[in-house]
């Protein structure tokens, strides 16, 4: 999904390749004025997600976009009724025209414009290939997002070890290293710290501020990665007698063209967080910058370039399909609306239904309790949209830029260190993992159910993150 996060993540100026700035709300309407009963429906598709691929593979398997749908209208058709039709189609087209809509073209660009890249001839997936995998793709994810990164790594991973029989445990470490923790960097890597760099925060601020953090993360993962690993690798009966993919040809890439591509989509994604124009077009309620336009103009455009000057064979070859777009599109469609009452209700601050967790990252003598920042934003990110996550507790810690960075430059490394890090707890937490989810599935890997994956992010994640709490964040 935190595919960020649910909400808007994978939007705003690069969002890294991974987003655009922009989140769900409850438009005219205050999240004081609803209950904690509207968050029901969110928390209905996020447990379909879980467990109905667990309980009913079958049925979720043909009818999940059903599900989806349904827990829409649960929630779409009891606010229309209990607020208006008014407030409820504004809020309607909002999620839709400032973040479903831009959401799915993003990601079908760069979904398209990665799967035009073959990097051709037989990697051997062996422990020391994969974790320079791992560790390539997460430098690349602080500069072509980490949406861009995984995006253009997992399919030759995944090619990498298929003559492995166990290979789940590498896409659920891609997932954490090149997903998430590698967008901890730069604004270019991940949602929320592009929607810092837009309120003032330096570019090179992040870099500066959770360096050791993200090193000591990264390469934390690498090390239990290798070691598990080599594990595996060194079980008798973990490869597989015929590998599927020959030694054919001279590794080298094919379909060079998507990385002009590539490189327009993170121009493009730039362009409108950067360029500010008056020129804006009203759509009931919901103001669409002339920015933005050109943006998604421009993206589909790429989109249907790629498809059409990236030769046929180079598809085939990358074993290209719709299906994991598919998938992503109708779950995050469903996430985007159902989210849009949980998100008000965060925002409502201490007045609001979940004041209790905003007023937990404040000590008695009114300090901020850094620890506390780290935690509650990184939990809500696993769960929620990161990137406006990010922005409550940005604000909730006063949302001034030069005092965030200066006298408060704790704070501000904690909630960008939590928001970034713990995408990776759930599928849910970043936009990426899903589709790599997505993708590995489509490719014949038998990924962790939602709650299996949870497991491997509570035993190795969690532990790293109490580490980190202890050394930074006290």
């Amino acid at each position: 999904m935190k595919l960020s996060t649910p909400g808007s993540v994978i939007r705003g100026g690069v969002l890294a390749l991974v987003a655009m700035p922009g989140w769900a709300r409850a438009a005219d309407l205050g999240g004081t004025e609803l209950t904690a009963l509207w968050g029901i429906p969110f928390a209905g598709i996020l447990l379909s997600i879980a467990l109905l691929p667990l309980l009913l593979p079958h049925f979720w398997h043909h009818h999940y976009g059903k599900v989806a749908a349904a827990w829409s209208l649960a929630f779409l058709l009891p606010f229309a009724a209990v607020f208006g039709v008014s407030i409820a189609g504004v809020n309607l087209v909002h999620a839709l025209l400032a973040e479903y809509i831009p959401f799915i073209i993003l990601l079908t660009a760069l979904y398209t414009v990665s799967g035009g890249i073959y990097i051709r001839g037989n990697l051997h997936g062996s422990p020391g290939l994969n974790t320079a995998i791992l560790a390539i793709g997460a430098v690349l994810a602080s500069f072509m997002g980490t949406t861009g990164a995984s995006m253009l790594l997992i399919r030759p991973l995944i090619r990498a070890n298929d003559n492995r029989k166990h290979v789940a445990h590498v896409v659920v470490f891609f997932i954490f290293i090149v997903s998430n923790a590698g967008g901890s960097l730069t604004p270019l890597g991940d949602p929320p710290l592009f929607l810092g760099f837009l309120k003032g925060v330096d570019f090179f601020w992040t870099v500066k501020n959770i360096f050791p953090e993200s090193l000591f993360l990264i390469g934390s993962l690498l090390a239990i990665f290798f070691a598990l690993d080599s594990w595996f690798y060194h079980r008798r009966e973990n490869l597989i007698p015929v590998d599927p993919t020959p030694d054919s040809r001279q590794i080298g890439f094919d379909g060079r063209v998507n990385f002009a591509l590539l490189a327009g989509v993170v121009v493009l994604v730039l362009m409108s967080g950067i360029w500010k124009s008056p020129v804006s077009f009203n759509i009931y309620g919901t103001e669409v910058g002339l920015p933005g336009v050109l943006r998604d103009l421009g993206l589909v455009a790429l989109t249907f370039l790629s498809l059409k000057i990236t030769p046929a064979q180079v598809h085939q070859d990358n074993q290209f399909g719709w299906a994991p777009m598919a998938e992503v599109a109708k779950l995050f469609a469903g996430i985007f609306l159902t989210i849009i009452p949980v998100i008000a209700m965060l925002k409502a601050g201490v007045n609001g239904p979940f004041g209790a967790v905003v007023s937990a990252v404040t000590q008695p003598d009114g300090s901020p309790d850094v620890m506390m920042y780290f935690w509650i934003t990184g939990l809500l990110s696993s769960f929620l949209d990161n990137a406006p996550t990010y922005l409550v507790f940005f604000n909730t810690a006063g949302g001034d830029p030069q005092v965030l960075m200066t006298t408060l430059a704790p704070t501000l490394a904690a909630i960008s260190a939590g928001a970034v890090f713990m995408g990776a707890n759930t599928y849910i937490g970043n936009a990426p993992n899903l589709m790599v989810k997505a993708i590995a599935e489509d490719r014949g890997v038998k990924m962790p159910t939602f709650f299996g994956y949870m497991l491997w992010s509570g035993c190795i994640l969690l532990p790293l993150f109490v580490v980190m709490s202890f050394i930074w964040f006290k």
